[in-house]
């Protein structure tokens, strides 16, 4: 398995402390553990939004952090598509506007040109010219998610970006998640404490317990018994 993201260090923030030690290759991994138990910490170091106070985060090969060689590329500069829990738009600019800021270069016409054809791919051209701020959750997700893949990133990190919509929303957006991913050939790490995301479109699973990974898995799709006891969640 090629590897897209390596992650060895110890992650602090205020009074708490993860141990997050993984690796994961293309495809989805979803990070599994209860509420606090330092998902969220370890994606905002991958992103380059938090320091490792110890240890080291690679992306396809390239060493992003490491605490020994006071190494720390920019969040900008690691190629990185992100999707938070609520979307983030400037809610002053249209959807897309929202996603034009994602493209790398160009002119402004085929800036814009691409942001259409990514706005069309999540379903959501029709919401090009709309006011942001009055769009649903569901759609802001998808325009959310537009902008995340217009910069052509080489890994995509998810934070929790489904459990404020409801289940409906959720399903149509699970299963567009995991279209992009396969057609991009694209990693991606999602945060998720919901076993419905993982039996919908995990490849592979790190186990968190509160303040440090217990190892990754494979996971077979659409196997909910299967994935559930291999979660410990069985009845």
């Amino acid at each position: 398995m090629t590897t897209a993201v390596a992650v060895d260090a110890t992650i602090t923030t205020g009074p708490f402390t993860v141990e997050a030690r993984f690796e994961a290759g293309p495809g989805i991994t979803a990070l599994f553990g209860p509420s606090g138990a330092g998902k969220s910490v370890t994606l905002a170091a991958i992103a380059g939004l938090l320091r490792p106070a110890a240890g080291w985060v690679a992306i396809d090969g390239e060493v992003v952090a490491d605490t020994t060689r006071a190494v720390h590329v920019p969040t900008q500069q690691r190629r990185l598509g992100m999707v938070f829990q609520h979307a983030a738009l400037l809610t002053h600019r249209s959807p897309l506007d929202n996603v034009g800021l994602a493209v790398r270069s160009g002119p402004s016409a085929s800036r814009r040109q691409e942001a259409r054809r990514w706005l069309d791919r999540v379903h959501a051209g029709h919401l090009a010219a709309s006011r942001t701020a009055t769009l649903s959750g569901g759609e802001q997700q998808r325009v959310a998610l537009a902008r995340a893949l217009a910069g052509g990133p080489r890994l995509l990190l998810l934070d929790e970006p489904f459990s404020a919509l409801d289940q409906p929303t959720r399903r149509n957006l699970r299963h567009l998640v995991r279209d992009l991913v396969d057609e991009q050939e694209l990693a991606a790490l999602v945060v998720t404490h919901d076993l419905a995301d993982i039996t919908a479109f995990a490849d592979h699973v790190v186990l968190y317990e509160p303040g440090r990974t217990l190892g990754t898995h494979a996971v077979r799709r659409g196997h909910a018994d299967d994935v559930a006891a291999l979660l410990g969640l069985a009845p």
